[in-house]
């Protein structure tokens, strides 16, 4: 059995950078620099799931302030 073909039980933990972007990291690992944890933790699948629930807008927060700027001007 090849290493592709073992289930992956490692269990990952949900991060979140200061532009609002999530994704995921191993638990035992240190958080890349800018990352901090989003508080869930879990299978992979389970840490994907609770993301694409929670991220529903996938511009980063300065994007999403400079278009919501740009529109209070327009008015």
């Amino acid at each position: 059995m090849s290493d592709d073909d073992q289930e992956d039980t490692t269990i990952y933990k949900v991060v979140v950078n200061h532009e609002e972007q999530y994704s995921i990291w191993p638990e035992y690992k240190e958080n890349p620099l800018g990352w901090k944890d989003e508080g869930k933790k879990g299978l992979k699948a389970e840490c994907l799931a609770h993301i694409e629930e929670i991220w529903t807008d996938m511009r980063p927060l300065s994007l999403r302030k400079q278009m919501e700027a740009s529109e209070l001007q327009q008015t």
